[in-house]
């Protein structure tokens, strides 16, 4: 049996990836596929569905290697690819439906202590929210764009991004409340 040296140089393995190299591919597949999982599955409910874009968004890594250009980090390069892939595939199948009555933004926000809540749980109270609405949430509080950014990916006004977020935020405050996690309590939900 021959002993392969396994490249953990990032750049090497990218580059060697970009040449068809299915051992540096695999490698980096099973280096990022279980962090990609999780990005797809915060938009996506159903794990094998999740796992499909997942599976479709490293094809188009492995696809459009060669334009990554090394500035800024290789994991949020394939990430942003991962957040395309699930918003594509939420498009395709129209489950997410956004309205347009827009409210006024403001309200309180929660915000979770780290730890202090259970992951699954968090992600289950996500999984609740509307299409639309968790869509919104995720790409503005998780991913971290602006409103402008996902009205442009979502094609959609930036009142009605701003409208889902403010509606998401207060239907997970109200499923806190709901479940005695108030954010007035000691339970590491403050407001």
């Amino acid at each position: 049996m021959k002993i392969i040296t396994l490249h953990s140089n990032e750049k090497q393995l990218i580059k060697k990836a970009i040449k068809r190299d299915r051992q540096a591919q695999k490698l980096l597949y099973d280096r990022f596929s279980p962090k990609m999982l999780g990005v797809c599955r915060q938009y996506i409910k159903d794990l094998h569905f999740a796992e499909d874009v997942m599976i479709n968004g490293f094809v188009k890594v492995f696809k459009h290697l060669s334009s990554f250009q090394g500035k800024g980090s290789f994991e949020g390069w394939i990430r942003a690819i991962m957040v395309r892939e699930s918003i594509s595939y939420l498009r395709k199948r129209q489950f997410v439906v956004y309205d347009d009555d827009i409210l006024e933004t403001g309200g309180d926000m929660v915000s979770v202590h780290e730890g202090l809540l259970d992951v699954e749980y968090v992600q289950h109270l996500i999984d609740e929210l509307p299409e639309g609405y968790k869509t919104v949430f995720l790409l503005h509080a998780i991913e971290g764009y602006g409103h402008k950014e996902i009205s442009e990916m979502l094609e959609i006004s930036e009142g009605t991004s701003k409208s889902q977020l403010f509606k998401a935020r207060k239907l997970l405050q109200e499923n806190l409340s709901l479940r005695g996690m108030s954010p007035k309590s000691k339970s590491g939900i403050k407001k």
